[in-house]
């Protein structure tokens, strides 16, 4: 079942909203809590880590990001403008 492009703007912005922001805190507690285990990563080793959890965030929703911010496709076209 496809989303529709409403639907797949208004989860988009929840991702957004809600989602990213949780995502962040729980990749900062994990970076802490293996800091504090494991002692700290040299500063480049914290860079890559930090990098590939942002990336990683993004993955699983890329279908619903992609095309977002172009004009509605499901809506018809005025021929005047």
């Amino acid at each position: 079942m496809a989303l529709s492009y409403r639907s797949r703007k208004r989860l988009a912005l929840l991702i957004l909203v809600i989602g990213m922001p949780l995502y962040v805190v729980v990749a900062v507690n994990v970076v802490d809590w293996a800091n504090a285990r494991f002692g700290r990563l040299p500063i480049l080793a914290e860079l890559a880590v930090f990098i590939g959890l942002g990336l990683m965030w993004a993955l699983p929703f890329r279908r619903i990001f992609r095309g977002i911010g172009q004009p509605d496709p499901d809506q018809p076209q005025d021929k005047n403008e």
